[in-house]
């Protein structure tokens, strides 16, 4: 579970009433949520159950990955996918600067501050087991609570585009995320489940 030293509590007050002011809009379980302050909300409870002893740079690292993400939209950059690949690594940069900023605030020791913001700008991923934590982390969420969405709202994309985007993001996975999944602890949409180990098993 999440600990509750001063600092830490601190810290994730501040990230969490950023995430709060995030003016898009998403339902949840009959409730209305800030979208960026629920998707920090997955992404803690996905922690939780994949890695529960994770220490308190870790859980602020997943806690603020999305921090203030809409501050940068999507479309202020070129279309297509170059534009799409720049937005990202962006991101990636600009939302572990706002990480560092709100722990410094808190008064956060500067060996945590550095551990959270290079996790979250997804420096020395695969040779850094904090950063593919939250990789792991990060697909698991994307699995469990947004591929379904992706895939209604893509209703033209046929078995292979599917098998493909599956397959990438598996790639992406630590060997112990992948038993996580195969193992059934990952609450797969019913719908989904067969698509996913067909492309799995592809």
């Amino acid at each position: 579970m999440i600990n509750k030293s001063s600092t830490f509590a601190k810290a994730l007050s501040l990230i969490d009433a950023a995430n709060s002011e995030d003016p898009n809009r998403e339902t949840s379980d009959g409730r209305e949520w800030p979208k960026e302050l629920l998707y920090s909300e997955r992404m803690s409870d996905m922690l939780h159950r994949f890695a529960p002893d994770a220490d308190e740079a870790v859980q602020l690292a997943i806690r603020a990955q999305h921090i203030e993400r809409w501050k940068t939209p999507r479309n202020s950059y070129p279309e297509g996918r170059i534009g799409y690949l720049k937005w990202r690594k962006d991101l990636y940069g600009i939302q572990a600067a706002t990480a560092a900023e709100y722990l410094r605030q808190a008064v956060c020791p500067e060996d945590v501050i550095d551990r959270v913001s290079n996790m979250i700008a997804k420096k020395n991923l695969k040779a850094s087991s904090d950063t593919q934590l939250l990789e792991d982390i990060s697909a698991l969420v994307f699995l469990e609570h947004y591929m379904l969405d992706f895939y209604t709202r893509h209703p033209d994309y046929d078995e292979e585009k599917w098998t493909g985007i599956i397959q990438k993001t598996w790639k992406k996975m630590s060997d112990d995320a992948h038993e996580f999944v195969l193992c059934g602890k990952l609450r797969l949409p019913e719908m989904l489940t067969k698509i996913v180990h067909k492309a799995l098993s592809n």
